[in-house]
């Protein structure tokens, strides 16, 4: 598995994509505080062995603008799951999910002021396909 971007890593840890953003940071860290498992056994020493990404994700989660927290726990995610099959699938689900969390400030600022309006408005974000007094084209 690829390593997964530091500034993903970042981004999320420094509050990127509001909710969707919060959600994804915390199921990073459920994922990471889940047993270690090597050959398909729970890692007897328990459940915070050295290299489960515990600690990275601590120091990335008190300083999120740390560059060298985010190499530290990129890294660190790339070697557990080179060592847990598992937990690889579910950095991989996790990652792809990740990815899809809009991280460019999702924060809507409208206004409209002044002058006289006789057709529709719409105030958002993204808008696709959307048509007002026309069928949609075909195709």
């Amino acid at each position: 598995m690829d390593p997964v971007s530091m500034g993903l890593l970042t981004a999320l840890a420094g509050g990127a994509g509001g909710e969707l953003g919060r959600q994804a940071w915390t199921a990073l860290g459920e994922l990471v505080r889940r047993p270690f498992r090597r050959g398909g056994a729970v890692d007897p020493e328990g459940s915070a062995p050295e290299g489960s990404g515990e600690a990275e994700l601590a120091r990335l989660a008190r300083d999120p603008g740390d560059a060298a927290a985010a190499r530290a726990l990129s890294s660190a995610l790339s070697r557990r799951a080179a060592a847990d099959a598992e937990f690889e699938e579910r950095l991989r689900r996790w990652d792809e999910a990740a990815r899809r969390v809009s991280l460019t400030g999702g924060d809507v600022h409208n206004s409209i002021s002044g002058g006289t309006f006789s057709a529709p408005v719409i105030q958002g974000r993204d808008f696709t396909g959307t048509t007002f007094g026309t069928p949609p084209a075909d195709g």
